[in-house]
């Protein structure tokens, strides 16, 4: 019985189109951070403008969908850029620019301490 189940269930998330989740590389984002955005954004800062830091609240004031999804509006302002901030979305594949949401966002919720 617990086999048809089973099987029941992993028809079922076929069928519905479930695809297995990935959890982002909080690690490998700071590898990616510290050789790509550290130069600018070194311990959560930002040397070309300074209010417009990688801090929690300053995140939720300038960028776009922060609070429907923290770590997808990050990797959309680094896939994309905005004003003075490149965008890495040519530079970087697209799991790397998760990685690197990810390890801000991780960053952030800690306060870069």
């Amino acid at each position: 019985m617990r086999r048809l189940l089973s099987l029941f269930a992993l028809c079922l998330a076929l069928v519905l189109g479930a695809t297995p989740s990935f959890a982002a590389d909080v690690a490998h984002g700071g590898q990616i951070f510290s050789a790509n955005c550290a130069a600018c954004h070194m311990g959560g800062g930002n040397v070309v403008n300074a209010e417009r830091t990688l801090k929690a609240d300053a995140l939720a004031s300038y960028l776009a969908n922060y609070d429907a999804g923290h770590e997808a509006a990050i990797a959309y302002q680094v896939t994309n850029g905005k004003n003075a901030m490149p965008a890495f979305g040519g530079k970087l594949s697209d799991g790397d620019i998760a990685d690197v949401a990810a390890y801000v966002e991780d960053m952030a919720a800690k306060g870069w301490a």
